[in-house]
């Protein structure tokens, strides 16, 4: 067996679920889960009408870098979303089946790991993909504390060129999951230089950014950065973005990969070995998706409904700001975060996640400690109901 294995911790709702072990919910109280980024709206009726249609195309096997139709869809949408000059749909787009496994891919594809002491920098709470793939590549992570005096930006300047040379792949993601927050065009720069300075490939994972409150203002994109800051290559640049969260459709397992051509052809050949093709069917109803803003303006109204209805709830009772964008609230807690979490489950059958279990104890501290992720998925009223269970919960204490 590949001994990195062993390097790799339980995943997070592995570990709620032994946290909550043992323990009876109140009787009285629907479960409301609020623990997990999945979307719970309703998947928009003409993404699955599309893939009905497509099914047909069941009997083909799909090309590892899949069709026109749906490249040059991803492309005019890059364009149209960020202000992009022309995007080239046969050396600028991959998709690829959801954005986790790509993010996941790609260090495999980038790290090298006979370079003695190799690191894989990655924010600090994480996604949790990105440790593993730093493992299983044969990097160690490089951990980046985002703390909340720092409004959670990344430390870039906390390390020096001794480490910053033996980074070879830096994780970003912005909008932030947990924190919410946006990357701005000053960090950008100070990363691009990094990247100049010692060759790193930055890994822009983007999946929360078609979730926000200013449609005047969308969150800034990686490409975007790159564009204003004149670089048009996008040079050791790769954008990461999925359906997921935009539509509503996370089991159909659909984004794309953009940026740097030459490192596309590169991650092309990779997952020519990897064997992961989208779906002809999926890759038509991508297509469409893609090709449609009404659907995601309705469902940011009903994210933005959910938001300013629950966040007077919880605010006279947790401290938290209201995210840049995403769904999720981090939330600072008046006890211990694993101790919350289990009494709120135990008291009134709702589910948040520790943050502690989001985070890896780094320069001494663990900056997930003393907070919760909580995940405004479910419509409306469930999320109004879970509020004021969690207020009632924080008044008990």
């Amino acid at each position: 067996m590949n001994p990195a294995l062993d390097k790799l911790q339980a995943y997070p709702f592995e570990r709620l679920r032994r946290l909550f072990d043992g323990v009876q919910p109140a009787a009285g109280f629907q479960a409301i889960r609020l623990s997990i980024g999945e979307p719970q709206h309703t998947t928009p009726h003409f993404i699955r009408e599309h893939l009905t249609q497509a099914l047909d195309a069941l009997a083909n096997y799909p090309t590892t870098r899949g069709g026109a139709e749906l490249r040059t869809a991803i492309a005019e949408w890059l364009q149209r979303r960020y202000r992009l000059p022309a995007i080239d749909p046969e050396t600028q787009v991959l998709p690829v089946n959801g954005s986790r496994e790509a993010l996941f891919a790609i260090a495999q594809c980038v790290v090298d790991a006979s370079r003695p002491g190799a690191l894989v920098a990655i924010p600090n709470p994480f996604y949790q993909i990105y440790e593993g793939a730093a493992l299983l590549a044969g990097a160690a992570p490089l951990y980046l504390n985002q703390q909340p005096e720092d409004r959670y930006a990344m430390p870039f300047g906390e390390h020096g060129t001794e480490t910053w040379s033996r980074v070879q792949l830096i994780y970003v993601c912005s909008p932030g999951n947990p924190t919410g927050r946006v990357m701005t065009i000053e960090e950008w720069r100070t990363l691009f230089e990094l990247s100049d300075r010692h060759g790193f490939v930055i890994a822009a994972d983007e999946c929360y950014s078609e979730i926000h409150f200013d449609d005047e203002h969308p969150p800034l994109g990686a490409l975007e950065a790159a564009q204003a800051c004149g670089r048009e290559d996008f040079r050791r640049l790769l954008a990461f973005s999925s359906l997921s969260k935009r539509s509503n459709v996370p089991g159909m397992r659909s984004g794309f990969v953009s940026g740097d051509a030459a490192l596309l052809r590169s991650f092309l050949t990779y997952r020519t070995y990897h064997g992961c093709a989208m779906s002809l069917a999926v890759q038509h109803a991508s297509a469409a998706a893609w090709c449609d803003e009404a659907h995601v303006a309705e469902n940011r109204k009903l994210y933005r409904t959910k938001f300013a209805q629950v966040m007077p709830l919880l605010a006279a009772h947790l401290e938290f700001d209201r995210p840049d964008a995403g769904f999720y609230l981090w939330a600072r807690t008046p006890i211990a975060d694993t101790d919350f979490a289990r009494g709120l489950y135990r008291a009134y059958n709702v589910s948040v996640l520790p943050g502690s279990f989001l985070a890896r104890t780094a320069g001494g501290i663990n900056p997930g400690a003393g907070f919760v992720r909580i995940a405004l998925v479910a419509p409306p009223q469930p999320c109004v109901e879970a509020a004021r269970r969690i207020a009632s919960f924080c008044n008990s204490l």
